[in-house]
């Protein structure tokens, strides 16, 4: 991973982070707790170096998921953002703004992984043009990928 800075943070903008320095190794974990704090099939997660993360706007609440280990999310919107044990920190793939060249290099916990999930995007796409042109009329509140000065913006009550 560069070392480049890095930005990232909640759905709603509550709680944002900056990180200067050499992320660890992207992957995906199977474990039945991961499934359950991101409501998917696996947690995509990436180490976050010791030095250099900052909480820049707001912090994550932590949820104490076992003896060593605790899970943060937004208060405010739910988003799962961070994964801290005994080595360290990691942050949730999905919350930094840009993901592009975070693909996970190891799956953890393999043998916990649902059994279909291998063949997810062997699936049909659904391809409905009528369907996307309606997304594009939806009014987002959410926080856009990239720092703002101030969030949410004028007269909009999160």
């Amino acid at each position: 991973m560069s070392d480049t800075v890095r930005t990232g943070g909640c759905q709603c903008g509550a709680v944002r982070f900056r990180i200067s320095g050499k992320l660890g190794r992207p992957s995906i974990c199977h474990c039945r707790m991961c499934q359950k704090q991101f409501g998917g099939f696996f947690g995509p997660l990436v180490t976050a170096p010791e030095e250099g993360m900052e909480w820049t706007r707001g912090e994550p609440s932590y949820f104490q998921s076992s003896i060593n280990i605790a899970r943060g999310f937004c208060r405010n919107c739910g988003t799962p953002l961070a994964y801290k044990h005994p080595g360290g920190l990691e942050l949730a793939i999905g919350a930094f703004d840009d993901r592009s060249d975070l693909a996970p290099q190891i799956q953890v916990n393999f043998s916990a992984r649902l059994p279909w999930v291998e063949t997810i995007f062997d699936q049909p796409v659904h391809d409905d043009p009528d369907y996307y042109s309606r997304q594009e009329e939806i009014i987002s509140f959410q926080h856009p990928d990239h720092d703002t000065d101030a969030w949410p913006s004028q007269g909009l009550k999160i």
